[in-house]
């Protein structure tokens, strides 16, 4: 029997997304190509893994028997990695960061910068996903750790998760309008009354900005709803309406405008989760340094309300 890690990796991806096409993509791989190491993985191991259909792929029961194996696989084969990684001393290797699309644009790219510095020859792979995606993607040994911003998700579920930063959530709207409110601070019932750019529900940004309205009994004017971070900076900075933003993301955004929220304030906590009893590697160890580094330094920034989470009152 002969089989590949490239095997196994192309055989978790269909089995994670259920389709040869979307797994081809995930691993930038053509599709005709990863149809034929299924299918050579399937020879070498004579059974059928997948039931293959117009709409997608689903496992068979032997490839319901090898899922667990091959993830175990491909965890002792980077595990193996990282060991080496670490003998090499971080000239080489690998991290894998996980990051919600908010932190991606603002703390991770920062703090990303610096350890590209620091280690030119550390190869990084970046997951941009919402809390509740990256913890999965932990779970399933796809991540070194992710940087989430719900980590009551995270408490008693096999992951250690330490908090990073407290950061406010303000309001943001273009600097070519008037100023939203007359001095440096707006309520959360005159916000309401304000044109409104939200998030897609699957943005914890977004459930803690719905929970804040319905806990005042207040509905807000939305216009344009279910957007990605990107688009909602680039709606706000065209006049079309405000939004609620972490307060990071106004880091080199001249066309954007922050008032502070308040009665009441909001704000969230970011936290670095891993899965628990694994140790880091070198490498990841070191980014987590520098992402450390760099929240500190962020947060003396006199223009950014984020606080580090060892310095904020229990």
């Amino acid at each position: 029997m002969v089989m590949n890690l490239d095997q196994l990796k192309g055989f978790v991806a269909i089995a994670q997304v259920g389709n040869f096409t979307r797994a081809a993509d995930q691993l930038h791989l053509a599709q005709p190509s990863l149809s034929r190491q299924i299918a050579a993985l399937e020879h070498s191991l004579g059974a059928e893994l997948f039931h293959r259909s117009r709409t997608g792929a689903s496992l068979t029961a032997a490839g319901e028997s090898l899922l667990p194996r091959a993830r175990r696989m491909l965890a002792d084969a980077d595990s193996v990695r990282r060991e080496l990684d670490e003998l090499a001393g971080l000239r080489r290797g690998r991290v894998r960061l996980g990051a919600t699309p908010s932190l991606c644009i603002s703390l991770v790219a920062e703090g990303v910068n610096a350890f590209r510095g620091a280690h030119p020859d550390i190869d990084i792979h970046v997951s941009e996903q919402g809390s509740r995606r990256l913890l999965e993607e932990l779970a399933a040994g796809e991540l070194d750790f992710a940087l989430i911003t719900a980590s009551d998700t995270a408490t008693g579920d096999g992951f250690t998760v330490v908090p990073l930063l407290m950061e406010e959530l303000v309001v943001i709207a273009s600097t070519d309008r008037p100023p939203i409110v007359v001095g440096d601070s707006i309520r959360l019932e005159q916000l309401a009354r304000l044109p409104q750019i939200v998030f897609s529900s699957t943005y914890d940004l977004r459930a803690t900005t719905d929970a804040a309205f319905q806990a005042a009994g207040i509905a807000p004017k939305v216009i344009i709803e279910g957007v990605e971070m990107d688009a909602v900076l680039r709606f706000v900075e065209r006049g079309i309406g405000v939004a609620i933003v972490p307060a990071t993301v106004l880091l080199d955004r001249p066309l954007l405008r922050a008032t502070r929220l308040v009665n009441p304030t909001l704000t969230r906590t970011i936290s670095i989760a891993q899965v628990a009893g694994i140790a880091p590697s070198a490498a990841a160890e070191a980014m987590q340094r520098t992402l450390a580094q760099t929240a500190t330094a962020l947060a003396a920034r006199p223009d950014v309300n984020m606080r580090r989470a060892d310095a904020v009152p229990t």
